[in-house]
């Protein structure tokens, strides 16, 4: 979904700040801000996600050994926290539409996106909308930036508490427990770094909130754009966080990258080196036969001191 943010909405959102005319009009004002909303529920509900399964894995009574989840149940959860994201963002495209407004400094004709309900809704989602528009600030500060935040850090107390009691009573694997610590030590920059990318967002919303009358249209654009950096860093930095600190994920990525370039194909070498261990395998395992055997392994025309 970050990628989807800094693939479609950065674009748009630099040309019209260069243009000053809207790309796909009316559109990109209503996808834009409904695909924004959704990647901070999909960021939070993630991170709710990953705090579930932390806590987990420390009350899991064989933690060591625990099964790997399976793909549908991962699958399954990761549709709930998309799915839910997106319907949790629907009102958006209800709630901005497209306007212009003549400018000041060069007289041109500039198109700019209004937080303003159309008319043209039947009466019911017409209120609907509104009450949304009314309740959208603390929508926003309670439920994508106190929830994750919360429950993270509560999530993290928890597990260090039942991990302190565990650790009075039975000792645990170093290496697993090395593995536990740095996939915490990887939730919590995730929580850090949404933390810091989402607060100003909520400043500039309760003083907009509060001292919008007082305020230029020019502060409120400012104000609108910082918003919408802060929102294209956390998408630009949250993956490359990810790749370097959680390896297996950083491996498993760069190992795709290699499959798919022409330089990085298997190696001479190694593939010698199978070869012959392959051989030995099948000689070794000849000899507890009784029957010697008619022909040659396959394996034998290959060229081998044997």
């Amino acid at each position: 979904w970050d990628f989807l943010i800094l693939f479609f909405c950065l674009p748009v959102v630099i040309f019209n700040e260069i243009t000053k005319k809207r790309l796909l009009g009316d559109m990109s004002c209503r996808i834009v801000p409904f695909m924004e909303v959704s990647s901070l529920g999909v960021t939070t509900f993630s991170l709710c996600a990953l705090g579930i399964d932390r806590f987990h894995a420390a009350t899991s009574p064989q933690a060591s050994t625990r099964p790997i989840e399976q793909c549908q149940s991962i699958i399954a959860k990761l549709a709930v926290i998309w799915v839910g994201s997106m319907t949790l963002s629907v009102p958006e495209l209800l709630l901005w539409q497209l306007a212009q407004d003549t400018s000041p400094v060069s007289g041109g004709v500039t198109e700019y996106c209004t937080m303003k309900p159309s008319s043209n809704l039947p009466e019911s989602i017409y209120s609907l909308v509104l009450t949304y528009q009314n309740a959208r600030m603390w929508w926003y500060f309670g439920c994508y930036f106190c929830l994750p935040i919360l429950f993270t850090v509560s999530c993290q107390l928890v597990t260090r508490r039942i991990r302190g009691t565990d650790k009075k009573s039975e000792c645990r694997g170093s290496k697993h427990g090395q593995c536990e610590g740095h996939l915490n030590c990887t939730i919590i920059a995730l929580t850090v770094i949404y933390g810091l990318c989402t607060t100003p967002e909520n400043v500039c919303n309760l003083v907009v909130a509060y001292m919008s009358p007082d305020m230029s249209k020019q502060t409120l654009d400012l104000l609108n754009l910082i918003n919408q950096f802060f929102l294209f860093f956390k998408c630009s930095v949250t993956p490359v966080l990810l790749l370097c600190l959680c390896r297996p994920l950083g491996q498993a990525f760069m190992d795709c990258c290699c499959c798919c370039c022409e330089g990085c194909g298997p190696d001479t070498t190694s593939s010698e080196s199978s070869a012959d261990s392959k051989l030995k395998t099948e000689m070794s395992s000849s000899i507890f036969f009784d029957k010697p055997r008619e022909t040659p392994p396959p394996l034998l025309a290959l060229g081998t001191p044997c």
